[in-house]
Parts: C-alpha cells; structure tokens; sequence
C-alpha cells in the first residue's frame, strides 16, 4: 500500500516536472504556509484511505469508483498506487495535464487503473447499479441542478453504494465573506464551455453546510451517517510559525470532535459520507 505521506512526497517532486500544476498546488511558493497546505492535503487523502482503501489487495481490486470532477486526476493516481480502478470526468481545462501524469506515475504503480474523460454530468448516462464509490471532491457546490446531480449519482450507485465528499464548510465565517465579496448572491451562473461548446449551468461557488447538505442528500434518498463526518482545517497559516504542524492537528481533531460555535463556523473543509438508501 501506498501511504498519503509517501504519496505527497513523490507528488512534490512531481511538481518540479509538472511545472504548470504549480499555481494550483502552491506547494512550492511561499514556504510559511508549507504545513498549512500539507496537513489539508494529507487530512483529505487519509479520510479517502480510512473509508475506501482496505488492507487486502483483492478487495481493493473488487472495488468500482467514479470520481466526478476529478480535476488534475490526483486522487484517482492516488488510489491508482493502491491497486483501486477509478474513473474520473471533469470539465477543467487542465485535463490533458491528466495524460502526462500517468508517466511520471507509472514507476510507482498501475496508472492503466486511472482513466479519465472530460464529459459534463448531466450529458452523462452511467448504467445503473455500477459504482461502489462516488468521490465529489470540491465539485459538489458547482453541480447544478443539485437535485438532478444527486439522482444521477443515486442511480449509478449500487445497492449500499456510498458517496464521499470533501467540500468546503458552508458556515465557516471567513469563507462567506470572501465569497460575497468574489460573487455576492449570484450562486448559480451559465457558462460556455469551449471544448463541449455549449453553454453548462454551473454553481458559483455555491458551498453549503452540512445542515444544508444533509436536507439535500436525504430529500433525494440519501442518509448521512454523523459518525464519518468530519471537520478539517481550523488553524491559519500564522498558527504554524509558533506550533508544530502535529500540535496543530491534534488540537483540530480534538475541537472538532465536539459540537460547538468552533466548529460549526471556523472549520474551513466539510468531510462526509452518504449511504444510497
């Protein structure tokens, strides 16, 4: 198995021959948020490992995913190395980076288990009962219609199929700000797509809560077990330069672990899990 740390630090290196992935990852720019953005990136890969990899190869080889909106493919390569077939769709404009990753990839693992194509969701038709996985990872607020989006995923799921989600935390205080300032209330917006040239409906950064989220899931047939929920990120960059990026985490995981204004509004990213009914 290939562990998240050890994935993060091949994909550093990665960035010096992937160039243009740079801007994106931000690993290699300023150093004061280096374990700022590391701790988020490992946290996110660890709750993927902790509910979909297991320690038997041949289950992991059993498993089907989709990951819709896969982006750059880093967690599809991620499962990849770990012996699990995933199918990813997006539509960025970074997608044939996609393609020249699997090279760089290809000495640590099977990529051949990675393919991707660059498809919008509602052109899609997936065959019913076909997923044991969905990861929406920072896509769930850009599907729209929301409603259409999850019936889509309900279909394509198998019985007790599960879909993962990493999002940004709706309530988190700072993040509405930013964002009102960025769209207002101008949550839903069209956009042309020049690769599929057509104009897609997109959602402008329309992040929920989890209260939200949980009102949607179980209106189209979902159920959200609150014991795979999980908060992540609720220290700035400026808390790293008087604590140890470890001290950090351990206080994060215990001030998430309990209800409060804390986590409720601070906590930057939503992680959780919805079980097809």
């Amino acid at each position: 198995m290939m562990q998240p740390e050890q994935f993060f630090e091949l994909m550093i290196k990665e960035l010096e021959v992937h160039t243009e992935m740079q801007p994106y990852y931000k690993f290699l720019g300023n150093k004061s948020s280096w374990h700022f953005r590391r701790n988020y990136f490992l946290e996110r890969l660890r709750y993927i490992q902790k509910h979909i990899i297991t320690n038997n190869p041949h289950q992991n080889a059993g498993i089907s995913i989709w990951d819709c909106g896969c982006g750059y493919g880093t967690t599809c390569l991620f499962l990849a190395m770990n012996g699990i077939k995933t199918y990813g769709t997006t539509l960025e404009f970074y997608f044939e980076t996609v393609q020249k990753r699997k090279e760089y990839w290809s000495k640590y693992g099977d990529v051949s288990l990675f393919t991707c194509t660059y498809e919008n969701l509602f052109d899609q038709n997936p065959p019913s009962d076909s997923f044991d996985w969905i990861i929406v990872q920072d896509t769930l607020h850009h599907l729209e219609p929301i409603d259409d989006a999850l019936k889509i995923f309900h279909k394509a799921l198998r019985k007790n199929g599960k879909l993962l989600s990493i999002e940004e935390n709706g309530n988190n205080l700072i993040q509405r700000i930013k964002l009102y300032k960025y769209r207002g209330n101008k949550r839903i917006i069209t956009m042309w797509d020049e690769k599929l040239k057509k104009e897609i409906l997109l959602g402008n950064e329309n992040i929920r809560s989890l209260k939200n989220w949980q009102e949607l899931f179980e209106k189209n047939n979902f159920s959200l077990p609150t014991s795979n929920i999980q908060y992540v990120r609720f220290y700035l960059p400026v808390h790293y330069r008087f604590s140890s990026p470890e001290k950090l985490l351990q206080k994060e995981k215990t001030i998430q672990s309990k209800p409060g204004l804390r986590r409720e509004y601070f906590f930057f990213g939503l992680n959780f899990i919805a079980q097809k009914n």
